[in-house]
């Protein structure tokens, strides 16, 4: 329930992250752990922005604060992928290494 209310406040808040986080799964593993299902990395790197902050207030709700969480890689929801700037400029590196280079002169920002 927590995870929907997040969500919806996100959506408002933050489209692009939302559009990140919208397909994870949140599974109880073990009494103490939850087990979080992601599509792909670039969107665990947007969640990454927002969990400290969730997960904080969700074991503040449940009164836990020994809950330990577990990243896992969600095969069968492979179909959405974020893809970044950061992500798009590291293909393109793949095939010309030289834009490296020049990401190292010109300090790019591709947040």
């Amino acid at each position: 329930m927590e995870w929907k209310i997040m969500l919806k406040q996100l959506q408002v808040k933050n489209n692009f992250v939302f559009n990140a986080v919208k397909t994870f799964k949140l599974e109880k593993a073990e009494e103490n752990k939850i087990k979080v299902l992601f599509p792909s990395d670039s969107a665990k790197v947007e969640f990454d922005k927002i969990s400290g902050e969730f997960f904080n207030h969700f074991k503040r709700k449940i009164q836990n604060h020994r809950i330990e969480v577990e990243y896992v890689r969600d095969v069968e929801n492979l179909k959405i992928e974020v893809v970044t700037k950061r992500k798009m400029f590291e293909k393109m590196i793949e095939k010309n290494p030289l834009l490296k280079d020049l990401d190292d002169l010109m300090k790019f920002d591709l947040t």
